[in-house]
């Protein structure tokens, strides 16, 4: 009844300005989380750190976010959601700000934990909280409104902060991002509406999901996939100047074509994850590994570097594509906790996947971060088999609607970007 409440209350152009608002917070938090990689080495430079070290601010963040998205559906249950989304738009911006007067390494990692707080929570409650903001019918387009900011930051935001940090330097990028993530507070303010406390899910669900066998298996795969994909893209920047010896300029054309690579690969994964999932799960992190191993062959050839990039961008962002579509098939009678579960075990990927890249960086080399990475997709692929593994027993009628569901708008599966739903 709060949900039909909510939404009866609310005209066209307020819900679809809350919406609006959510996509904006989206972009800001993945434009930060992953900032970092486009900085990495001024970064390192100023705080008088190793490149390894620096990437540890990626991991610090993942770790934090984990703890949030196992907790947040339960502590979040207690409060208006809109004060919820409020608050935590205000911790990034003082992330945001305290990230870019850190005076040390130690104050740093402080700020990028506040941000990883604010990535679990908000992530965890993206998609419930959409689905009492508009009616049912229009849940996949708000969806899609809402992943659209995933897909332009992930595009957009390393190369505009490599080549701004080239300018303004790596403190400046960040101070820039302030502005927006105020206005995106006051419109959160304005726009979104009151959605009173719910009931909580217990975190216990959580264990309870693990207990079941192909869910088991299933997380597994999602984080061997996700932390060898994060062991290498965490320091794609120190790779291309260490071998390919390129640019500012050329480093922010190459994670411009990185990123603009990502519409294709969610696209292609669109079209093609309702009759090949499973072979899209096994297959994504051979081929992902299979290029990442192409990188170190044409590290010295700009060229052959670039082709390398596009097409690693394109598979890498087909990945999240597939997951989310597992999610409303492998839990879809339990699909909140599902979803605090799957963010958990991306974020968790991501932390190990760029502390373990950093330990080979700053122990071995750069080539060895691209080839560990290689190692963890290969043996997620090994884990996912041939898909019977985390294959769940569906009914006929939920697969039915399932495939229903795809063939009325494929285009709009849920996806979980760096991310994460």
């Amino acid at each position: 009844m709060a949900n039909a409440r909510t939404q009866s209350e609310l005209s066209p152009i307020q819900t679809w300005s809350a919406v609006g608002s959510m996509a904006l917070c989206v972009a800001l938090l993945i434009a930060s989380e992953f900032m970092p990689v486009s900085l990495l080495t001024p970064i390192a430079h100023d705080l008088h750190s190793t490149e390894g070290m620096a990437g540890q601010a990626i991991s610090i963040s993942g770790l934090f976010a984990v703890a949030t998205s196992l907790l947040i559906a339960t502590i979040a249950g207690r409060f208006d959601r809109r004060h919820v989304l409020i608050g935590m738009t205000g911790l990034m911006l003082s992330s945001l700000v305290i990230i870019a007067m850190a005076p040390n390494f130690a104050v740093l990692m402080v700020a990028r934990a506040l941000l990883g707080v604010v990535i679990g929570g908000f992530w965890s409650l993206a998609t419930a909280t959409v689905m009492r903001l508009v009616p049912v019918g229009s849940v996949p387009k708000a969806l899609g409104v809402v992943y659209t900011g995933n897909a332009v930051a992930t595009a957009f935001a390393a190369p505009i902060g490599s080549y701004l940090g080239g300018i303004i330097g790596w403190r400046g990028v960040f101070f820039a991002l302030t502005p927006l993530a105020v206005a995106n507070l006051i419109w959160q303010w304005i726009s979104l509406p009151s959605m009173p406390p719910q009931a909580a899910n217990p975190v216990g669900k959580l264990a309870g999901l693990l207990r079941r066998r192909h869910v088991a298996f299933a997380m597994l795969g999602v984080m061997l996939t996700f932390a060898g994909a994060f062991a290498t893209f965490t320091y794609l920047r120190p790779f291309l100047e260490t071998y390919t010896r390129v640019s500012v300029p050329q480093l922010s054309l190459l994670l411009l074509g990185l990123g603009l690579a990502g519409f294709v690969g969610t696209y292609g994964a669109t079209t093609m994850v309702r009759r090949h999932l499973y072979s899209l799960l096994t297959g994504l992190p051979l081929a992902l590994g299979a290029v990442t191993l192409g990188l170190l062959a044409v590290r010295y050839h700009i060229v052959g570097v670039a082709v390398a990039m596009f097409a690693w961008g394109a598979l890498n962002s087909a990945i999240p594509v597939c997951w989310s579509t597992w999610l409303t098939k492998g839990i879809s009678d339990e699909p909140e906790s599902g979803g605090g579960l799957m963010v958990g075990a991306i974020q968790l990927s991501i932390m190990l996947g760029a502390g373990f890249g950093g330990l080979l960086l700053d122990h071995i080399s750069v080539a060895a971060t691209l080839v560990g990475g290689t190692i963890l997709l290969l043996l997620a692929s090994l884990t996912i088999g041939r898909g019977e593994r985390i294959q769940a027993p569906v009914s006929n009628v939920a697969s039915e609607a399932f495939d229903k569901s795809w063939q009325a708008r494929p285009e709009c599966a849920p996806c979980l970007g760096a991310s994460r739903d």
